[in-house]
Protein backbone atom coordinates (compact mmCIF):
# COMPACT_ATOMS: atom_id res chain seq x y z
CA UNK A 1 0.00 0.00 0.00
CA UNK A 2 1.28 3.32 -1.11
CA UNK A 3 1.43 6.81 0.87
CA UNK A 4 3.50 9.10 -0.15
CA UNK A 5 5.34 9.16 3.53
CA UNK A 6 6.08 5.27 3.81
CA UNK A 7 4.78 1.96 2.16
CA UNK A 8 2.75 -0.21 3.98
CA UNK A 9 1.96 -4.17 4.46
CA UNK A 10 -0.74 -5.30 6.08
CA UNK A 11 -0.58 -8.27 8.18
CA UNK A 12 2.18 -9.69 5.97
CA UNK A 13 4.10 -11.82 8.24
CA UNK A 14 2.64 -15.00 9.90
CA UNK A 15 1.72 -15.22 13.53
CA UNK A 16 4.14 -18.19 14.17
CA UNK A 17 7.41 -15.88 12.83
CA UNK A 18 6.02 -12.40 15.18
CA UNK A 19 6.37 -14.63 18.39
CA UNK A 20 9.57 -16.33 17.91
CA UNK A 21 10.56 -12.69 16.96
CA UNK A 22 9.01 -11.66 20.40
CA UNK A 23 11.04 -14.46 21.96
CA UNK A 24 14.16 -13.05 20.90
CA UNK A 25 13.78 -10.56 24.08
CA UNK A 26 13.03 -12.84 26.98
CA UNK A 27 14.89 -12.27 29.90
CA UNK A 28 17.35 -9.70 27.74
CA UNK A 29 14.90 -6.81 28.23
CA UNK A 30 16.96 -3.55 28.86
CA UNK A 31 15.19 -0.20 29.66
CA UNK A 32 15.91 1.83 26.58
CA UNK A 33 17.12 5.12 28.19
CA UNK A 34 20.15 3.11 29.48
CA UNK A 35 21.02 1.21 26.30
CA UNK A 36 20.17 4.14 24.09
CA UNK A 37 22.27 7.15 25.42
CA UNK A 38 21.50 9.44 22.89
CA UNK A 39 17.59 9.41 24.12
CA UNK A 40 16.95 11.93 26.49
CA UNK A 41 14.55 11.49 29.69
CA UNK A 42 11.00 11.82 29.02
CA UNK A 43 11.31 11.16 25.04
CA UNK A 44 10.51 7.81 25.14
CA UNK A 45 9.52 4.65 27.76
CA UNK A 46 10.35 1.21 26.50
CA UNK A 47 12.54 -1.88 27.01
CA UNK A 48 14.98 -3.27 24.10
CA UNK A 49 16.90 -5.86 22.65
CA UNK A 50 19.06 -5.42 19.97
CA UNK A 51 19.32 -8.99 17.61
CA UNK A 52 21.86 -9.66 14.71
CA UNK A 53 19.99 -12.95 13.52
CA UNK A 54 20.73 -13.40 10.40
CA UNK A 55 17.18 -15.04 9.32
CA UNK A 56 15.36 -11.89 10.93
CA UNK A 57 17.82 -9.80 8.53
CA UNK A 58 16.74 -12.32 5.45
CA UNK A 59 13.06 -12.33 6.32
CA UNK A 60 12.46 -8.22 6.33
CA UNK A 61 15.77 -7.65 3.31
CA UNK A 62 13.40 -8.08 0.77
CA UNK A 63 10.66 -6.02 1.89
CA UNK A 64 12.71 -3.09 2.00
CA UNK A 65 14.10 -3.56 -1.42
CA UNK A 66 10.80 -3.86 -2.71
CA UNK A 67 9.26 -0.62 -0.63
CA UNK A 68 12.79 1.14 -1.29
CA UNK A 69 12.00 0.53 -5.59
CA UNK A 70 8.34 0.54 -5.51
CA UNK A 71 7.93 4.16 -3.20
CA UNK A 72 10.45 5.28 -5.72
CA UNK A 73 13.04 6.38 -3.33
CA UNK A 74 15.92 4.42 -4.87
CA UNK A 75 17.94 4.86 -2.00
CA UNK A 76 21.76 3.61 -2.49
CA UNK A 77 21.26 1.33 0.82
CA UNK A 78 24.16 -1.26 1.82
CA UNK A 79 24.04 -2.18 4.61
CA UNK A 80 21.18 -2.69 8.18
CA UNK A 81 21.77 -2.12 11.46
CA UNK A 82 21.33 -4.37 14.03
CA UNK A 83 17.77 -4.91 14.96
CA UNK A 84 15.91 -3.66 17.80
CA UNK A 85 12.80 -5.64 19.19
CA UNK A 86 11.22 -3.26 21.47
CA UNK A 87 8.03 -4.22 24.15
CA UNK A 88 6.14 -1.40 25.51
CA UNK A 89 4.89 -2.02 28.59
CA UNK A 90 1.45 -0.01 29.60
CA UNK A 91 2.47 3.62 29.48
CA UNK A 92 5.26 2.88 27.33
CA UNK A 93 5.80 5.59 24.48
CA UNK A 94 8.50 7.21 22.48
CA UNK A 95 7.61 10.77 21.63
CA UNK A 96 8.12 12.57 17.95
CA UNK A 97 11.69 12.03 16.48
CA UNK A 98 12.97 11.37 13.12
CA UNK A 99 15.78 8.50 13.13
CA UNK A 100 18.62 10.42 11.16
CA UNK A 101 19.10 12.52 8.15
CA UNK A 102 20.92 10.96 5.82
CA UNK A 103 23.33 13.62 5.52
CA UNK A 104 27.00 14.26 6.09
CA UNK A 105 26.20 15.54 9.68
CA UNK A 106 24.81 11.81 11.04
CA UNK A 107 27.61 9.45 9.75
CA UNK A 108 28.05 6.00 11.82
CA UNK A 109 32.13 6.33 12.96
CA UNK A 110 32.91 2.73 13.38
CA UNK A 111 36.05 1.69 11.96
CA UNK A 112 35.88 -2.03 13.35
CA UNK A 113 33.07 -2.68 11.37
CA UNK A 114 33.53 -2.03 7.70
CA UNK A 115 29.79 -2.45 6.65
CA UNK A 116 28.10 0.93 8.62
CA UNK A 117 31.08 2.76 8.79
CA UNK A 118 30.60 6.20 7.15
CA UNK A 119 26.83 5.17 6.12
CA UNK A 120 24.51 7.38 7.77
CA UNK A 121 20.67 5.76 8.38
CA UNK A 122 18.34 6.37 4.87
CA UNK A 123 15.08 4.16 5.31
CA UNK A 124 13.40 2.99 8.34
CA UNK A 125 11.13 -0.27 9.33
CA UNK A 126 9.04 -1.35 12.05
CA UNK A 127 7.48 -4.51 12.07
CA UNK A 128 4.77 -4.83 14.09
CA UNK A 129 4.51 -8.41 16.42
CA UNK A 130 1.32 -8.02 18.50
CA UNK A 131 -2.68 -6.85 17.69
CA UNK A 132 -3.38 -7.68 21.59
CA UNK A 133 -3.01 -4.22 23.13
CA UNK A 134 -4.29 -1.04 23.26
CA UNK A 135 -2.88 2.46 22.44
CA UNK A 136 0.77 2.19 21.89
CA UNK A 137 -0.21 3.53 18.30
CA UNK A 138 2.63 4.68 15.26
CA UNK A 139 1.82 8.44 13.97
CA UNK A 140 3.68 9.16 11.01
CA UNK A 141 3.85 12.23 9.41
CA UNK A 142 4.62 14.86 11.90
CA UNK A 143 1.91 17.62 11.55
CA UNK A 144 0.07 15.79 8.80
CA UNK A 145 -0.29 12.73 10.75
CA UNK A 146 -1.20 9.15 9.61
CA UNK A 147 -2.14 6.16 11.83
CA UNK A 148 -1.59 3.01 9.87
CA UNK A 149 -2.68 -0.03 11.40
CA UNK A 150 -0.37 -1.60 14.35
CA UNK A 151 -1.63 -5.33 13.30
CA UNK A 152 0.19 -8.11 13.88
CA UNK A 153 2.65 -8.80 10.96
CA UNK A 154 2.39 -5.69 9.47
CA UNK A 155 5.45 -3.67 7.83
CA UNK A 156 5.67 0.20 7.76
CA UNK A 157 9.30 1.35 5.62
CA UNK A 158 10.03 5.15 5.34
CA UNK A 159 12.76 7.64 4.92
CA UNK A 160 14.85 7.96 8.07
CA UNK A 161 14.04 11.75 8.19
CA UNK A 162 10.30 11.32 8.65
CA UNK A 163 8.89 12.34 12.00
CA UNK A 164 6.52 9.47 13.69
CA UNK A 165 6.11 8.22 17.18
CA UNK A 166 4.57 5.53 19.56
CA UNK A 167 1.76 7.11 21.67
CA UNK A 168 1.58 5.98 24.88
CA UNK A 169 0.09 1.97 25.16
CA UNK A 170 -3.23 2.24 27.55
CA UNK A 171 -3.33 -2.20 27.90
CA UNK A 172 -1.06 -4.72 27.55
CA UNK A 173 2.42 -5.40 25.84
CA UNK A 174 3.34 -3.82 22.21
CA UNK A 175 5.61 -5.52 20.29
CA UNK A 176 7.24 -4.66 17.20
CA UNK A 177 10.91 -4.59 15.37
CA UNK A 178 12.46 -2.06 14.04
CA UNK A 179 15.82 -1.70 11.59
CA UNK A 180 17.67 0.87 9.80
CA UNK A 181 19.05 0.77 6.18
CA UNK A 182 22.20 2.86 5.68
CA UNK A 183 24.00 4.24 2.51
CA UNK A 184 26.72 6.59 2.06
CA UNK A 185 25.03 10.01 2.79
CA UNK A 186 22.56 12.21 0.48
CA UNK A 187 25.09 14.54 -1.59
Amino acid sequence: MEYNDYWYWDKEIPHEICQKIINLGKGNWNPANKTEPEQKDGECKHEVIRVNDQWVYDLIWDYMLAANEIAGWKYDIVAAESCQVARYPKDGFYAWHVDGMGSHNCIHYVPENKSLHGTTRKLSMSVFLNSDFEGGNFEIGGEHIKTPRCEEGSIIVFPSYTPHRVTPVTKGIRYSVVTWFVGPPFR
